[in-house]
């Protein structure tokens, strides 16, 4: 049975208790008529218990043998009442609680409980901020683990909604997922909803479906847990500065309504537990640091087991990666975020064309892999319209020259395993890059020379 389903059975078995109360007192005041309706009652309620408990358990449940006992008893009652016959309510009501408590028992005791956790990703390129915890609810045979990929719309430069993304043909094939549409989340009530997306309406460049912001997803779930689809690095939470320049990824709706956020370490768990207690009060500080938890990223996990051997790479990557002979070339990841394409704008894109003929010059030695943020286009059409056109030459002019790599897929894990350094923008790819061991170099797009 689900968890949520007997916590509604254990709270109407608490009710009928407290009418049980209210029985005796109503009884003794000599109101007979109130007395027989709240009996009747309290047999409707403990029928639709056991119509609760079929539905999900199938019949000849001793639980529901002992609410037909409880409901015989109830009848026996409002019958001695309604003849007018001698009544000893007391040890009515104590029988009628005793027999409630077996039921109580029943259900804590021999009803097999089955969490439900469903998973809302957004984006299937950040599918791997969620992923082992989805593995390992999967694999717990008492958890039900479903993943429902939820649309999410570009903006316009005036906040309106444009065209809508929905990503669910995406994701990996050994995940199975559920149209949004088709997994009811009010009726469901999933004990627990897990998602990657903080921002709601606050996010200029694009926003998951209304319906999905984290104050409607609270009225359908018991536990709402927050997980970064981002990685911030090496935060120093000592550094005002350094608390200053992620502060806007931390008040985030996502992080204020969720029930947990997990983040990638104690030292982050302490920036977002000092942010959040600035911007509220010290009174609170215990409350956010038992709702943040610095158990580490999921994100991590996957990329200190990469191996190029365990991709399935496309015949375009292999015929410029691999000479005649077999032998690889070094690959470069060339990584550029949207933080720069936001704060650098026209600068970003100067940068990218002078990064890209400078690799260009070494054609044949090296392989270079562009692999942009996958809302770097969205970001650019939202906040830089009339760079759009210039950004899109760049990149038909890349893909159409065939001397380098341009990575659009949804997951990036491919080009940081095959690869075998990275240079590009500090960003979240960057930290990550950090935990395979090989070296990385930071563009500064601000900067009018080389590399």
């Amino acid at each position: 049975m689900r968890q949520y389903i007997k916590k509604q059975c254990l709270a109407t078995l608490d009710t009928l208790n407290e009418a049980h109360e209210d029985i005796a007192s109503i009884f003794k005041a000599g109101n007979m008529g109130a007395t027989m309706e709240l009996l009747e009652q309290c047999q409707q309620g403990a029928i639709s218990i056991g119509e609760v408990i079929e539905e999900h358990e199938g019949e000849g449940t001793k639980a529901v043998r002992l609410l037909e006992k409880y409901c015989e008893r109830v009848y026996e009652l409002y019958g001695q009442i309604e003849r007018g016959e001698t009544v000893n309510i007391r040890q009515a009501v104590r029988q009628f609680r005793g027999m409630l408590d077996k039921v109580t028992n029943e259900l804590n005791n021999t009803i097999p409980t089955q969490r439900e956790v469903v998973f809302l990703p957004y984006k299937a390129s950040m599918w791997d901020s969620l992923e082992s915890m989805w593995r390992i609810s999967k694999d717990d045979k008492g958890t039900t683990a479903v993943v429902v990929p939820i649309p999410y719309y570009d903006k316009n430069p005036d906040g309106s909604f444009r065209e809508i993304h929905y990503e669910i043909d995406l994701f990996p094939a050994d995940v199975p997922v559920v149209r949004y549409d088709r997994y009811d989340l009010a009726k469901r009530h999933p004990d627990t909803v897990i998602i990657h997306n903080p921002y709601d309406e606050c996010n200029y460049v694009t926003s998951v479906d209304p319906m999905f912001y984290t104050k409607e997803l609270k009225k359908h779930t018991d536990e709402l847990i927050y997980i970064p689809y981002f990685i911030l690095g090496d935060i120093d939470p000592y550094d005002p500065d350094a608390l200053m320049g992620v502060k806007h990824f931390v008040l985030t709706p996502g992080v204020i309504h969720a029930d947990r956020v997990i983040v990638e370490s104690e030292d982050m768990k302490k920036v977002y537990v000092d942010i959040l207690t600035a911007h509220s009060s010290s009174k609170l500080r215990k409350q956010w640091e038992q709702k943040i938890s610095g158990l580490g990223s999921p994100k991590v996990e996957r990329v200190i087991n990469l191996r190029y051997e365990d991709f399935d790479m496309p015949e375009s990557w292999e015929k410029l990666i691999y000479t005649e002979d077999g032998t690889k070339k070094k690959v470069i990841l060339y990584n550029t975020s949207v933080n720069a394409a936001i704060k650098y704008g026209a600068d970003m894109l100067a940068k990218i064309r002078r990064s890209l003929c400078i690799f260009k010059k070494y054609e044949g030695k090296i392989v270079l892999i562009w692999r942009p943020h996958p809302l770097t286009e969205a970001t650019i059409k939202a906040m830089y319209p009339g760079l759009w056109d210039g950004y899109h030459e760049v990149i038909e002019g890349y893909r159409n020259a065939g001397w380098g790599i341009y990575d659009d897929s949804p997951d990036m894990h491919m080009a940081i395993a095959v690869s075998d350094a990275y240079y590009g923008d500090e960003s979240s790819v960057a930290w990550l890059y950090k935990k395979t061991g090989k070296p990385i170099m930071i563009q500064e797009c601000d900067r009018k020379g080389d590399l």
